[in-house]
């Protein structure tokens, strides 16, 4: 195992109705931004909740930050809160409004190019907003992390950063936020956190059995809940375990002392970019395809991933590659995301025919 360091500075709140918690999280007197997406919340009730919660704060709202956000539009948000002068940052939705606020909170007081945030991959900042989420959507993992990825479409690029100071102070993880998600946003966020896991995983061991076996248990969990939550939407244990699993899955604690690869995610941003698909639908391309490319100097790693995830009772390697990546294919095609590109055109085609 390497050597690590870990922090976890994140609170979590965890469970149905703690979103009225968030109050006593929340500094007296702090002015805030509510920032979130397209609406839904209002929608689900979410809004609401927290809009009780924060009644006796004063609140600015910025709505619009899009899936894969937008430098050009985070920027508007940017510029509302130097005008309002807010001193806290409420998140509440998905990954990409968690994101979007990260890169808000870092650049407020940025002096300089707000894009060298993100082309130094967060290395230039110094200082940032607090920050709180309200996750409406698990995947990425955003609600634990440092970790931001923003867009710009001048330019076709979608680049990540990493900041200590962008971690959010506290995050809330209500599984009944997620009962009124589409099956599309249900599948790529399983997906999603289903490849967190793989890039810490997938490379070459190291004897670090904790962390393996805790990614081991991120996979069963999600193979097991996944296909579930098509079904069963409201099912609250279902939902809680895809929603920690999600956390859990980026949250610092699986890739500490363990070599990591990202390579699928690299691709997949460049698909993204390219293609306007979803992140999860992406990663559901490229990794079975990356997983083949690169069976010989993974193989250990596949081979225990057979035996240990998809249940493979035999010892040979050539076999327990091909079944690790066949499984793996056949469960992002159970969660209703193609694997092959050609698939995903059409599909995309098709639904904007009809």
């Amino acid at each position: 195992m390497n050597n690590f360091t870990l922090h976890l500075p994140t609170k979590v709140l965890f469970g149905k109705g703690q979103i009225a918690a968030i109050k006593q999280q929340i500094p007296n007197g702090a002015k805030i931004l509510m920032t979130y997406g397209g609406g839904s919340i209002k929608k689900n009730g979410v809004y609401q909740q927290v809009t009780q919660a924060l009644q006796d704060f004063e609140v600015v709202e910025f709505s619009g930050i899009e899936p894969n956000p937008q430098f050009a539009t985070l920027m508007k948000a940017v510029t509302l809160a130097r005008q309002e002068k807010v001193t806290f940052l409420l998140a509440v939705g998905g990954g990409s409004v968690l994101d979007g606020t990260k890169f808000i909170a870092a650049a407020i007081n940025h002096q300089g190019d707000e894009w060298e945030i993100v082309k130094s991959h967060g290395q230039v900042i110094t200082q940032a907003l607090p920050i709180g989420a309200i996750l409406t959507l698990p995947a990425t993992g955003s609600e634990m992390n440092g970790n931001a990825v923003v867009s710009r479409k001048e330019t076709q690029d979608k680049l990540g950063f990493f900041s200590p100071y962008v971690k959010p102070q506290f995050s809330v993880l209500d599984p009944t936020t997620t009962y009124s998600l589409p099956t599309r946003q249900t599948a790529n966020g399983v997906v999603d956190a289903f490849v967190h896991t793989f890039e810490q995983y997938m490379t070459y061991p190291v004897n670090a059995k904790v962390q393996d076996r805790f990614a081991e248990a991120v996979f069963s969990t999600l193979i097991e809940e996944g296909p579930k939550a098509l079904a069963e939407p409201e099912n609250y244990d279902v939902r809680a375990n895809i929603m920690w699993a999600a956390t859990m899955a980026l949250n610092g604690i699986l890739g500490v002392g363990v070599p990591q690869d990202w390579a699928s995610h690299a691709i997949g941003h460049e698909l993204t970019a390219q293609y306007g698909l979803d992140h999860g639908q992406t990663l559901a391309i490229v990794v079975p395809a990356i997983m083949w490319h690169q069976r010989e100097s993974k193989k250990e790693k596949l081979v225990q991933f057979a035996q240990r995830v998809w249940h493979y009772q035999g010892n040979d390697q050539t076999e327990g590659v091909k079944i690790a990546i066949a499984k793996t294919r056949a469960f992002f095609e159970q969660m209703g995301t193609p694997t092959r590109l050609s698939a995903m055109v059409l599909m995309t085609v098709n639904s904007q025919l009809y």
